[in-house]
């Protein structure tokens, strides 16, 4: 490192953390101060433009366009005072050295740092991959000067970027809504998401049934006695299964060639195959061998923390951050999978130390990314050093939030240099002939793993709830072909086929890098971005459109289709590529995207149109705001158009008859008449608009049907209908229909009852009042604590006081009981990895993980209940929290009703307490699905906890 004696440089980073962190590692002779991010930027509003500027025709925009795209960069208020002190410091050393992070951005900041300056003492850019001693040492005896060519791809990006949404977002504000925004990357993110909630509102399930068959071997030996196997061929034709479906009839894709079993034809065949042989007619024994996963890169972190550790992209990032800058991991926006050689050399080590010699293979593992146009110089992150130091040796040092990550990122990293998973994969097909003469084929798979390799230290998670873990195993007993077999259960089974799953944030991430939208930096903003405007909701983790975003996609796909097309905007991160590589000027691709060009220079489409600009101002007129704000849904019974209307104050339905004559609207207001229009509850997601909640909703007409006016209160009786379901309301009370009620004929009489509740039964002998009511498990009497269940709804309003007395004297009886079997086994929870089932309770089924339960909802069974619905459901319960306790009162309290105080509820987290920890289930959360028709699972094995190098407990914070 140089050190010449009495010279002062100064040291500039982004970050006060960053710059505590590398004062450390440089000692006397250097000062290192933060520039707090972006010193500078375009205009955020007419505000900030200068006076000078204000009059000219380009200060609305910050780019003067006509003047090869110069940029307006305004110093930002909340940055004035440290540029000052920059400015201050400046003056007073030798050399600056400007250590931003080495990306387009890093490169960025440090231009501008150049240009608000002004310095009059040589500047160099000082550039790391990691905070350590050894590296900032390296990078301040190695510096460089700023990269133009990086600084030019990332000016590029940012006037484009305001180019577009300049230009675009008023067309939002004059045909959909004030306010709105469009970006080229949030939009095309928005269109994603959309087209998945289309795929699932065309969708239509289709059942189908197949046999499964416990299978027992005689004289086992060694291994399973019996195994499972599922019907797969009849008379030399396939079984048809889900894939076999059309998702927007239900129907089996013309020339599928397979048979398709209903209920009654499954049942029948393994009845006429009861007591008949069954003989291994194949077997089939394969390697199995998998190689390890590539260390993590920007967006395959955010995928995994998501899926393993539930933590948003913003979460992710923010930790990254933190551990980035207190030195802990590299780098953490890159692309390339690549490791260096110190970094190869450390985890082969540690392998060696922490899982033998044998876990490390004969020559270290180098990894080919996969990324197009991978624009970052950057290693894969990993842990940060030569010697890379365990989760347990920093667990004392990090918050809960920050270990779990570096936990992550170190199994990743370790186990990118272990040896392959190996074992072997069997494939088996028996036969059966039965009493009809029909050859039926069964098929079982097996899988077993003789070297764990890599798994030891890492599994990766999947998208597919369904998905099985890698390192589980399926063992077979030792079959030969033409071995008996006997069958000891031949059961018939129901599936229907699902939807397409919502995309979470992490299989958002991974489709945009798929397409090749989007830079490492940019995933989290996008993320927040889409939802921060109003066009996309969460719902535990599945994404979830508003009809927002329905209408503002659907304006730019019948008016600037190519401004969202998936290919353009991945051609345009491909020309930033070519102007960061010095290939491309970035004057002439902002000239061909803004103004045209008639050789097509830029995007050609847009170009040999006479650019965005001239796209924009000429198609104004031909959009028709009322068709835009208009979300088709399906035609009624009467032959009424059911649309969703993106208004004013929100989204409501409407319905009429092709060609009957409408109110005149104003554009972009709410028209029709009042009869036919019905508004949405808010949390209602778009594919759950069925035609049977959209004839609920509208209850016969304007979403509310006035039943009466209370007699001893006069106020109107409405019957509504909520998220939840329908019910009346009457001033300040409330309450739901009953399971036997429906909303079509309840009447007064019933209105007025419902609302007499809860009922004051009597006062028992000691002067505590008994009340009768509904609960969400159905009808109880109360006495003070005391509850108990009434075995029917209509006895909430006959039950007299000694009958409500007796119930109460009674013992509870319920722990008495034995254990009643659950009604289905759902599988594993995608959020929890907790084994999900049905049961039968007092009030009716509900789902439980073994903590949580929540009872199905109207229209809801057990046999139809999707694992994504009930998984939600009980991450809503969850997110709830415990029922408020209510003060027990010194004394008796009169008739007057006390409102509990609503507990906010906090959701806890379960922390992985130690480094030894593995992760190994699928874990997407997905909204509800439209159709109430769930796919049959099978409990998976639970994954093993793996035993660790070294064991540390955290603390949660």
């Amino acid at each position: 490192m140089p050190s010449n004696a009495g010279t002062t440089r100064l040291v500039i980073v982004e970050s006060p953390a960053k710059a505590k962190t590398i004062s450390g590692y440089l000692g006397p002779g250097y000062v290192v101060e933060a520039s707090f991010g972006h010193v500078r930027d375009l205009p955020r509003n007419a505000a900030d433009v200068p006076a000078k500027y204000k009059g000219e025709p380009w200060a609305r925009l910050g780019v003067d366009v006509d003047n090869g795209f110069h940029a307006l960069y305004v110093v930002s208020a909340d940055r004035k005072q440290q540029i000052s002190k920059l400015v201050k410091l400046a003056k007073e050393v030798d050399e600056i050295f400007l250590a931003t992070d080495e990306d387009r951005e890093g490169e960025a900041i440090a231009w501008h740092l150049v240009e608000t300056l002004k310095p009059k003492v040589p500047v160099k850019r000082m550039v790391f991959h990691e905070i350590t001693k050894p590296a900032i040492q390296a990078a301040v005896a190695n510096p460089r000067e700023i990269d133009r060519d990086l600084v030019d791809a990332q000016e590029a990006r940012r006037i484009l970027d305001r180019l577009y949404g300049y230009e675009v977002s008023p067309v939002l504000w004059k045909k959909v809504m004030p306010k709105l925004s469009a970006g080229r990357v949030q939009s095309v993110a928005t269109r994603i998401v959309v087209e998945r909630e289309r795929q699932r509102m065309a969708f239509r399930t289709a059942e189908y049934w197949d046999i499964l068959a416990t299978l027992a071997v005689a004289n086992a030996g060694e291994g399973p006695r019996s195994f499972n196997a599922t019907l797969v061929a009849l008379n030399g034709d396939r079984i048809a299964t889900g894939k076999d479906f059309e998702p927007t009839t239900g129907r089996v894709k013309p020339g599928a060639g397979v048979v398709h079993l209903d209920e009654g034809g499954a049942r029948g065949l393994a009845a006429r195959l009861e007591g008949r042989p069954f003989t291994v007619t194949r077997v089939e024994e394969k390697p199995y061998r998998r190689r390890p996963y590539a260390p993590f890169i920007t967006s395959t972190l955010q995928q995994e923390a998501a899926r393993k550790l539930r933590f948003s992209s913003q979460q992710t990032m923010r930790t990254a951050q933190r551990l980035y800058e207190n030195g802990y991991i590299t780098y953490m926006r890159t692309d390339s999978v690549n490791l260096s050689e110190t970094a190869i050399a450390a985890a082969r080590r540690q392998i060696v130390e922490l899982y033998g010699e044998r876990s490390v293979p004969p020559e270290p593992r180098r990894y080919t990314g996969k990324v197009k146009n991978a624009q970052e110089a950057h290693e894969a992150i990993r842990p940060a050093g030569d010697n890379f130091r365990t989760p347990g040796d920093v667990a004392k040092e990090l918050s809960a939030e920050e270990f779990k990550l570096y936990e992550l990122i170190w199994r990743r990293t370790i186990a990118s240099q272990m040896t392959d998973a190996v074992g072997s994969s069997v494939s088996v097909r028996i036969r059966a002939v039965s009493a009809a003469q029909e050859e039926a084929d069964f098929g079982a798979t097996g899988k077993t793993i003789t070297d764990p390799g890599f798994l030891r230290a890492y599994v990766e998670s999947s998208d597919d709830e369904n998905a099985e873990a890698e390192d589980a195993e399926r063992r077979l007993p030792t079959l030969v072909k033409d071995q008996p077999l006997t069958a000891d259960e031949l059961a018939a089974q129901g599936h229907h086929t699902q939807p397409p799953s919502r995309y979470t944030e992490a299989s958002l991430v991974k489709a945009l890098e798929e397409l090749g939208i989007g830079r490492p930096s940019t995933y989290a903003s996008i993320m927040q971005t889409i939802q921060d405007r109003g066009y996309v909701t969460k719902r535990g983790q599945a994404m979830i459109p508003t009809f927002l975003a329905f209408a503002v996609i659907g304006l730019m796909e019948r008016h600037y289709p190519r401004l969202i097309d998936y290919d353009f905007t991945a051609s345009m991160e491909n020309e930033l590529d070519e102007i960061a590589g010095g290939d491309h000027a970035a004057v002439d691709f902002l000239t061909a995207f803004y103004f045209g060009s008639a050789n097509g220079a830029g995007d050609r489409d847009i170009a040999r149109s006479g650019g965005l600009k001239k796209l924009v101002t000429e198609n104004l007129s031909d959009i028709d705001a009322r068709s835009v704000n208009s979300i088709p849904l399906f035609t009624d019974d009467e032959g009424r158009e059911v649309v969703v209307r993106v208004g004013r104050y929100g989204p409501y339905l409407q319905r009429a008859v092709p060609g009957e004559q409408q109110a005149p609207t104003a554009e972009g207001e709410e028209g029709g008449g009042q009869g036919d229009r019905a508004p949405i509850p808010e949390g209602l997601a778009p594919d759950e608009l069925t035609p049977e909640k959209v004839h609920e909703l509208f209850l016969g007409g304007g979403g509310e049907r006035k039943l009466g006016d209370d007699p001893a209160t006069g106020e109107p009786i409405l019957l509504k209908s909520g998220r939840f379901g329908p019910y009346v309301a009457s001033g300040e009370r409330k309450s739901s229909l009953l399971r036997s009620q429906s909303p079509d004929s309840l009447t007064f009489d019933e209105a007025l009852k419902l609302l007499s509740l809860p009922r004051l039964v009597g006062v028992a002998p000691d002067g505590v009042e008994v009340f009768a009511n509904n609960g969400r498990y159905g009808p109880y009497v109360k006495r003070g604590d005391e509850f108990r269940s009434l075995d029917s709804e209509e006895k909430m309003f006959t039950v007299t006081l000694d009958e409500a007395l007796a119930l109460l004297a009674a013992p509870k009886t319920r722990q008495r009981k034995a254990a009643a079997p659950p009604l289905r086994e759902m599988g594993v929870d995608p959020l929890t990895e907790k084994p999900l089932v049905i049961k039968d309770g007092r009030f009716g089924p509900y789902v439980t993980d073994g903590e949580t339960n929540a009872s199905l909802r109207r229209g809801q069974t057990p046999e139809a209940l999707s694992i994504e619905e009930a998984s939600e459901m009980l991450a809503e319960k969850r997110a709830k929290g415990p029922a408020p306790k209510k003060k027990s009162a010194a004394k008796k309290a009169p008739a007057k009703k006390a409102t509990a105080t609503k507990a906010t509820a906090t959701k806890a987290t379960a922390t992985k307490a130690t480094a030894t920890k593995k992760t190994a289930a699928a874990t997407k959360s997905t909204a509800a699905k439209k159709t109430t028709t769930a796919k049959a699972t099978t409990a998976k094995k639970a994954p093993a906890k793996k035993a660790a190098p070294r064991k540390a407990t955290t603390t949660a914070d």
